[in-house]
Order: C-alpha cells, then structure tokens, then sequence
C-alpha cells in the first residue's frame, strides 16, 4: 500500500492507465456529438431487465440474429438492454456510437476493461484492505483469526464482489460460477506451479499436516460444489449450509494453530514451525522481523537512490502538475468518498469531504437502483443524505486535527471507510461483468468463457505476483505461508464468496429454490479441479513435502489441459 510513491514504474503505469481512462473519455465524446440518446441504462431499463429476464433473453437471441450494425443499433433502442449489469449500455455504445469504425470501439473497450480492473484491484489493495487491516488490529484479533478472515477477505474481495454482481445483479449466474472456479483452477494449479518450479532449487519443504487439511477441506468443497451443480437448483437452507462450511474451516485452523503453538511452548529444542500454520497470515519471529526491517532499510536506500536518479526528470513544476492532473480521473472520486484515518495518508480535508459526500453517493445510487419510486421519495432521500452528509462532515471538522488522524472513537471511521470500499468495489464490479457480458455479445462468445479466463485472470494475477514475492523473498517461513494462502484463498472465495452469492440469490427467491444456470462445462472445470488437488496431494509427499518441477509441471499441465479443451468447446458458439 502506498506503492505510488516510490517506485517509477508503478507510477508510468498509473500514468498509462489514467491517459486510457482519459482517451476513452474523449473518443465517446467525440462520437457523442453524431446522435442525441445517450447510452447509460436507465434505471427503468435495468430494472426492466432484471424483472423480465426471459423475454430478454428471447430479445437478445433476436438480437445476435442480426447482421447489420443499423439494425442492432435500432434494436438496442426498441427492446430492453441484454446486459442488466452496470450502469454504462455498451453495446449502444458499440453499435450506435462506433458503429462505422468499430476497431475504435474496440480498442476503448480493452483501455477501458484494463482501468477497471486496475480500479478494482487498486479499490481493494489502498482501501479496502488497510480498512480492513485497522478494523482486525482494533478488535485485537489473532494472527490466525484475522488471517482467514478479515485478510482473507481482502485478498478475495474482487472474486467476491464479481460473484455477487453475477448473482444479485439479474444477470447470469454463470459468470460468477466460472469466475470462482476460474481463479481456483489458476491459483491452485499455475500459482502453485510456478512457486513450485521457481523453488525447485532451494529444496524447501511444507508443513505436511497444513497442506493435507488444507488439500482435504478444499476437495470436501468441491465434492460440495459438484453436487449443488448436478442437482442444478437449492433453497436458502442448502445455501447457508455451503457457505457456513467456511465457518467450520476458521474452526479447524484456530485449533491445529492452537495445538501447534502449545506443542511448540512445551519443547523449545523443536524446529521452530509454530507459525505456519496460519494460511493467509503468520506471525513472523523477533529475528525475523529484524532481517526484514534490514532488507527494508537496505531496499528503501535503493529507494532513495532511484528517486535521485530520477529527481532531475521530475524537477520542473510543469511534469509534476501534469502527472498530479493525469491521476485525478482515477484517484479523486474515490479519494473524496471514502475516508481514511492511516496516519501516512491523513488529510483533512480529504477526510471532512469524505464523510460529507459518503451519504450523497450512496443517496444518489439508492436512487438509481430503485427508481421505480416517486419523484417525492427520490427527493427526499437526496435531502436525507444531504443532511447527513452536512451533520458528519461539521462533525469531522470540529473533532479531528490537521497534523494526524483521530485517536479515539476510531470505529465509525473505520466503518465508514470499509462500507464506501465496498461501495466502489461492488460498482467497479458491476462494470467490469456488465462490460464481459456485452463483449461476449460482441465477439460471439459466451460470457461464461470471458468470466473463466479474462476476469478470473485479472482477479488473481495479484495472488500470482504477492505469493511468488513472498515465496522468493521471505524464506522457508514466506514459502510456506505463500503455498498456503494458494489454498485458503481459494477455499474463501468458494465458501464464502459464492456462498453468499448463492444465499442471497436463494433469499430472494425464498420459499422456492434458486435454479442454477446449466453450463455443460461447469461439472468439468470442477473435475480438473479437483485432478490438480489430488496430483498436488499424492506427488508432493511422495517428494518429501519438497516444492520441485514435477508439482509445478503436473499443475501447469492440468490447468492447461482444462483451458484448452474448454476453449476449444466453448469458441465461437454462443451460449448465455
């Protein structure tokens, strides 16, 4: 966190990033003078779409049926959207705005699914995360507690949040399923294969009870999953039932960590393993902290060399309010609307904005999402937030400081900074499977395969690059905490993540069961799932528990194996 300030290329890339926001932005600008409508959904239309689900889809096959740009574009305009998600119609905009020149439409569309994924990322990694991190230091959890949990759901909130969009969003469920399934197969197949391939030459081992529990509860999950997929429907109960087995997981561990860490207290001349047992989280040793506080120094004098290497090209006053100008579009809205109490990015008047313009944000979604209400209530909701927003930011004003952050009654802050992450993650969300769904109408593909890959790529390529730095930089003890956080990670995205998906979805349709979206392929992604569990859970004892190239290679094989078959089924038939 707090990355953008020392590391150059991290900055060319926000810089990239925000010039593509910025390009993207001019292109429907200029192509926006050429027709008069307007293509954001409605809330009419959303909600239309979402109530009336069937029809749509009878109107999106009448849709892809068509040939002619003019005539989609006319179509669009007549019927109900067929994407429910988001709030940007992108296929009116592909159709009717880029229609005589659809390469633009298409390169806006890729900068723009490469800002949303960076805004969502960025949303959970500088926000929601270092909430989440203040909220566990302040309810004084344990390592172990906070470690499956609330560090859990931060590493997992974009597969969260994409689940629940699929799900709640009247959209297709199936995104969400191959989403969650898609970043399970690619952290527990090629994560693990490529820790394992890098290591080979350190001839570091696991812990062999963590990785057996954590193999054993991961294929109970699927074996789980499989049947909920066969079956194709299940009530609220069931639902619960799933996603509660998470619940039993955190039980597990807590009392294999406690166990361990007695075990460790009655024999000092032990190996020191007490702490690896926590799979996302450790509690690193004195000594261990002080090599790490030397590597630190070490790195951050680096730092400071780079930083005077590249003072020169940044001196003049002109560069530093260009590059302050490019963040804006990314960094502001959210800036202003989240608040953040950190003592190293306290500001306040950041902080008053924030708490002033929270509520009139999520007055004004509250109004978009349920706009079938009078002109009366959405003004009086607007007016609710506005005086809340006006009584919270007097508040703030008066009773924090300058200099630092508060130091007392921290919980409201800290609430309040956890709600509005997820308020933009949840967005960001919506967006990013509402733009898959409409480039799968686009290029005839079923979304299904885009959720698989694209978005469950995107979703765990930090997994990839924070596991394979811990693994490399941080030991036997980083190696075993990256080799099980490939597994707990994935577990909680499952159990957690698209348990609630399915709680919520069987809620509303509560006393009747939630029908499950038939893919043909779901049940075989779960089979080579489980395959790359039980390679990964007969090679690697047989190996002495030793991270080598044939775990890794056997992994990368499963997974490749998985996508290609899946491709080849799947492209160039569409099916929603």
């Amino acid at each position: 966190m707090g990355t953008l300030v020392f590391l150059p290329k991290y900055k060319n890339y926000i810089i990239f990033l925000n010039i593509s926001f910025l390009l993207v932005g001019c292109a429907f600008l200029i192509v926006h003078f050429e027709a008069s409508d307007f293509p954001v959904l409605s809330t009419s239309e959303i909600s239309a779409s979402g109530i009336s689900r069937f029809s749509g889809s009878l109107d999106c096959k009448v849709f892809l049926s068509l040939d002619d740009y003019k005539a989609k574009c006319f179509h669009l305009k007549s019927k109900n959207p067929c994407v429910s998600q988001g709030y940007i119609n992108y296929l009116n905009i592909f159709y009717c705005k880029f229609g005589t020149f659809p390469q633009l439409g298409y390169c806006c569309m890729f900068l723009w699914l490469l800002v949303l994924f960076y805004l969502m990322g960025n949303t959970a990694s500088e926000y929601f995360c270092s909430s989440l991190d203040s909220l566990s230091r302040l309810l004084k959890l344990s390592p172990t507690i906070a470690g499956v949990t609330l560090l859990s759901l931060g590493n997992g909130a974009n597969d969260v949040f994409s689940s629940l969009v699929s799900f709640m969003g009247g959209g297709n469920g199936e995104i969400g399923l191959n989403t969650i399934l898609g970043g399970a197969s690619f952290v527990s197949c090629v994560v693990v294969g490529i820790l394992s391939i890098s290591m080979r030459k350190r001839r570091i081992r696991v812990n062999k009870s963590d990785f057996v529990r954590d193999i054993c509860f991961y294929l109970l999950v699927i074996v789980c999953l499989g049947v909920i997929l066969i079956r194709k429907e299940m009530d609220v109960w069931a639902a619960m039932a799933f996603s509660s087995l998470y619940v039993v997981y955190v039980i597990v561990v807590y009392v294999s960590h406690t166990r361990r860490k007695k075990c460790f207290e009655l024999s000092c001349n032990s190996s020191n393993e007490s702490d690896l047992t926590v799979p996302i989280l450790s509690s690193i040793e004195e000594e261990d902290l002080s090599a790490a506080e030397e590597g630190a120094a070490q790195g951050s004098s680096e730092v400071v060399q780079v930083k005077k290497c590249c003072s020169n090209l940044i001196s003049s006053a002109f560069f530093r309010t260009l590059i302050f100008i490019l963040e804006l579009p990314l960094y502001l809205p959210r800036r202003l609307t989240i608040p953040v109490v950190c003592e190293e990015r306290w500001c306040k008047p950041y902080a008053v904005a924030s708490v002033t313009l929270a509520p009139v944000l999520l007055s004004t979604l509250w109004n978009h999402q349920f706009g079938n209400v009078s002109f009366k209530t959405k003004l009086a909701i607007y007016i609710i937030g506005l005086v809340f927003g006006i009584t919270f930011g007097i508040v703030a004003f008066f009773t924090t400081e300058k200099s630092s952050p508060p130091k007392k009654s921290l919980v409201p802050w800290l609430t309040a900074g956890f709600v509005m992450s997820i308020t933009w993650s949840y967005l960001t969300a919506q967006e990013l499977v509402g733009l898959l769904v409409s480039l799968g109408y686009i290029l005839g593909v079923s979304p299904s395969i885009l959720g698989l890959t694209v978005l469950a790529w995107g979703n765990s390529l930090g997994d990839l690059i924070t596991n394979l730095t811990m693994a490399l930089n941080g030991g036997t003890k980083g190696a075993q905490i990256a080799f099980s956080a490939c597994y707990a990670g994935p577990i909680f995205n499952t159990l957690f993540g698209l348990g609630l998906s399915l709680v919520g979805s069987a809620w509303s349709k509560f006393p009747s069961p939630v029908l499950i979206q038939s893919d043909p392929y779901l049940l075989e992604t779960v089979c080579f799932l489980a395959i790359g569990l039980l390679w990964a859970l007969v090679v690697l004892p047989r190996r002495g528990m030793r991270l080598d190239g044939v775990l890794g290679g056997g992994l990368l094989v499963v997974y490749i194996g998985s996508m290609s078959l899946r491709l080849i089924q799947t492209l160039g038939s569409v099916k929603f």
